[in-house]
């Protein structure tokens, strides 16, 4: 019988009548005091609300819970209360976690497996590539992205609104003046970076971004009803990427460390955390919590010479070490079965796209030719993952180890080529991995501009690494010698997703993009009419003059930033 047709009844005379027991009074059904009348309020919809927080340049012992020096409640308490992810990965690098989180797609299948978007390629996320938040779309979402995009944007296209959301506020490029919003891509070439959908937000200068995406979040729930549509919120701060800068107030409580450098990154950290208080908060005022998935995510490892630490973990962002590429995620919802856990269940960041649309009620149909998995059962449920390996990526454009070669590769692959992959216990590393150093938490005060170069580097005349990553996650024993029967399986697997990659997309550098160009700003400076230039696309084989250019790029950012650091310090 329906509770809703009983009039001039009170709750109690229902339930000692029998006509309603304990478990038949759901959160929805209120009981009208004047007349007695039960009403039962709009029923929560089905499909949850889903909040993706992700930080950028977060390192794994940047947060409370793993006995960092940095101070995070609420992350903590949040964490705590539900699912603590400690066999996650992230991409080293901010644009291949992003394309992977949005396409559940690994980097070689999508042509973006080498660095990031510069502000002046004309590169973004391939068009043929359908979305996670266009699945959302069609599932009944609503869809809002807060923060920064790093996806590319020479085309309007290219652009958040064009790819599936439908508000989009934050920053085009890679990293902007916390303040300002202006954004450099090397001497002379700086130009605003703030966007309200495809029009640049001038008037915001001057607010701190960590506060103005946060109160973006804000405004969007207090907006929107729900109980009319399921939401979903990527919010993608800027922090904690350098430049390093916070408001003074939160500074002050790290008064005590001595390393400038690690003072404003945790300063920076705090912020984050009291954001996320304030949007936790804001879901519960405006009744979305109880339908909710909040997902907190990394991008990549931290920069240990900008603050971050990895600790213990080998290597720092940029590399395929585990610093680089062990990330700080958890789930917090009330809808999760086993709550108040750490999960050892392997967990990639291309895995959010199927499991997301899962949850919004979608059929595998839609999930189709995606390399991630639908890791719910394993995160709510604490069963075995579905993924069983990871490649972390074939990048046959980074520069060639010079002790590589396909001989020491038994014949199977080039070991000069920069690839890891995962399977099972298994982890191994061909090429130049990266930096490879154990960097403990920085605790001197300042960085000599010298220093950038004192990490001990890994083996010259190695480009192999074999380690069993479940009992040894520092990275500490390589394996490949003792266990050459491994290295020939993992290799024969390098082999056969090679065979599976598209060509790498990392055209030239475009001069019409230069900001002076374009009012000021970074904005889209190709028409969508105009045709893709792919004959200035590197291709697969090597191009020896443009990596010569590439190599010049990156010499001159490590001057860069060791100068800024140093002035900074």
């Amino acid at each position: 019988m329906a509770t809703t047709a009983l009039t001039g009844f009170s709750m109690m005379s229902l339930l000692s009548l029998g006509y309603l027991t304990w478990d038949m009074m759901g959160p929805n059904q209120v009981e009208n005091e004047t007349n007695h009348t039960f009403v039962e309020s709009s029923p929560v919809p089905q499909p949850p609300h889903i909040i993706f927080i992700m930080t950028d340049d977060q390192g794994f012992n940047d947060i409370g819970y793993h006995s960092s020096d940095i101070r995070t409640p609420v992350l903590d308490k949040l964490a705590a209360d539900g699912v603590k992810l400690e066999n996650y990965y992230i991409q080293p690098i901010c644009t291949p976690s992003r394309s992977q989180l949005i396409t559940g797609r690994y980097q070689i299948h999508t042509g973006l497996q080498h660095s990031i978007i510069r502000p002046r390629q004309p590169n973004c996320l391939p068009f043929d590539q359908v979305t996670l938040p266009q699945r959302l779309q069609e599932l009944g979402y609503s869809t809002h992205m807060v923060g920064k995009w790093h996806l590319g944007f020479y085309k309007k296209e290219c652009l958040p609104t064009r790819r599936g959301f439908d508000t989009y506020f934050g920053s085009l490029t890679g990293s902007v003046n916390y303040y300002t919003y202006d954004s450099c891509d090397g001497p002379g070439r700086c130009g605003f970076d703030l966007h309200e959908g495809e029009s640049v937000a001038w008037g915001q200068r001057g607010k701190y971004s960590t506060h103005l995406y946060t109160q973006r979040v804000r405004n969007i729930l207090a907006t929107h009803n729900p109980q009319s549509q399921p939401l979903f919120i990527y919010l993608s701060f800027q922090a904690v990427h350098t430049p390093l800068q916070s408001p003074r107030e939160y500074i002050y409580p790290y008064r005590g460390m001595e390393n400038v450098a690690r003072r404003k990154y945790a300063a920076m950290v705090s912020a984050v955390d009291e954001a996320v208080r304030n949007i936790t908060y804001a879901l519960r005022k405006y009744g979305y919590y109880q339908n909710s998935v909040i997902i907190f995510s990394t991008d990549n490892g931290g920069q240990p010479l900008s603050g971050g630490s990895n600790w213990p973990l080998r290597g720092r962002k940029g590399t395929y070490w585990e610093g680089g590429v062990r990330g700080l995620g958890f789930v917090h919802s009330p809808l999760l079965r086993k709550k108040r856990r750490v999960s050892k269940a392997l967990v990639h960041i291309t895995d959010w796209y199927p499991t997301l649309v899962g949850l919004a009620g979608g059929n595998e149909s839609l999930t189709e030719g995606v390399d991630g998995h639908d890791v719910w059962e394993a995160i709510s449920g604490g069963k075995e993952s579905p993924r069983l390996e990871i490649l972390h990526n074939i990048d046959p454009l980074y520069n060639h180890a010079r002790s590589g070669s396909l001989e020491k590769g038994y014949g199977i692959w080039n070991t000069a080529v920069q690839a890891s992959i995962r399977a099972g216990d298994w982890k191994l590393l061909t090429g130049d991995p990266g930096y490879g150093d154990w960097t403990p938490p920085p605790v001197l005060p300042g960085f000599p501009a010298g220093w950038w170069n004192l990490e001990r580097h890994t083996e010259p005349n190695k480009s192999v690494w074999l380690f069993n990553i479940s009992g040894d996650p520092y990275e500490r024993q390589d394996l490949s010698e003792q266990r050459p029967d491994v290295v020939k399986e993992l290799l024969a697997r390098l082999v056969y997703y090679n065979r599976t990659a598209v060509p790498v997309r990392y055209p030239s550098e475009d001069l019409r993009a230069d900001p002076q160009l374009n009012g000021g700003a970074w904005v889209p400076w190709v028409g969508d009419e105009e045709e893709e230039r792919w004959d200035t696309v590197y291709q697969k084989k090597n191009n020896w003059k443009k990596k010569l250019k590439m190599s010049k790029s990156r010499s001159f950012f490590r001057r860069l930033n060791t100068r800024m650091m140093s002035n900074r310090i």
